[in-house]
């Protein structure tokens, strides 16, 4: 669930209205994101793969605490360890590992998602249910790695290359939903863009619910805020 995606759902992704399910070529659901962006594979020896690890754990830890502009690679390369060429072996720029960070992030994501959309086809709970299942599990990816999310949505800058990489996580995650949407019978004439209307209206209201609460309301009220409002408005 990410920023206002700019392809249509059809132009990413094909759902089969008969069985509720997407496909990309043959892929599940959600999980197909990691096909779909090529994550860069770490490398094979050991001793690189702790390298890229210790540089991306540096990255990621610099990131939160001085911001997308505050980091630069040599103080990543610092804080790694590692000499500013063992670096630039693996990350050219500081794009370049920003775009890592999104990768794992964007995969971990899909990976928990995927999850909870195969137990929606299996059990078909009722409206209410999904939503509040939809809904829990984009908390807890927020709840999870906030400082991540306040520096992909809120801090850095957006280069094509990131943008992109957005946008067909949000194009899935929107068929995916659509889906569900169909089998609820709630669908509209529309399916498409109400689905990806709500994925984008979601992930708005859980952002600033979970990162960035008002005076005076706690996450959990919020939450289930924004749970009645996406049934009422669903059923509507």
């Amino acid at each position: 669930m990410v920023a206002p995606c700019r392809l249509s759902v059809a132009d990413v992704l094909h759902v089969d209205t008969n069985t509720s399910k997407s496909h990309i070529s043959g892929y599940p659901p959600l999980l197909a994101f990691t096909a779909m962006t090529g994550i860069r594979k770490k490398p094979r020896q050991q001793r690189s793969r702790a390298t890229w690890d210790a540089i991306l754990e540096a990255a990621a830890q610099l990131f939160g605490e001085q911001g997308y502009t505050g980091t630069t690679t040599n103080k990543v390369a610092e804080r790694a360890g590692v000499s500013i060429g063992s670096l630039y072996q693996y990350f050219p720029n500081k794009e370049a590992l920003l775009l890592a960070l999104s990768e794992q992030h964007m995969e971990h994501s899909g990976t928990v998602l995927h999850t909870v959309f195969e137990h929606l086809e299996r059990e078909h709970p009722g409206l209410e249910e999904t939503v509040s299942r939809l809904v829990d599990a984009a908390v807890e990816l927020h709840r999870h790695n906030p400082n991540m999310h306040r520096l992909l949505f809120e801090q850095t800058p957006r280069s094509p290359t990131l943008m992109a990489r957005f946008q067909r996580l949000e194009s899935l995650m929107a068929a995916a939903v659509g889906a569900q949407l169909r089998r609820l019978g709630v669908a509209g004439p529309r399916p498409e863009a109400r689905a990806l209307l709500l994925v984008q209206s979601l992930e708005a209201q859980i952002h600033g619910a979970v990162l960035s609460p008002p005076d005076g309301a706690d996450t959990d009220t919020l939450v289930t805020e924004i749970k009645a409002l996406c049934v009422a408005s669903l059923a509507s």
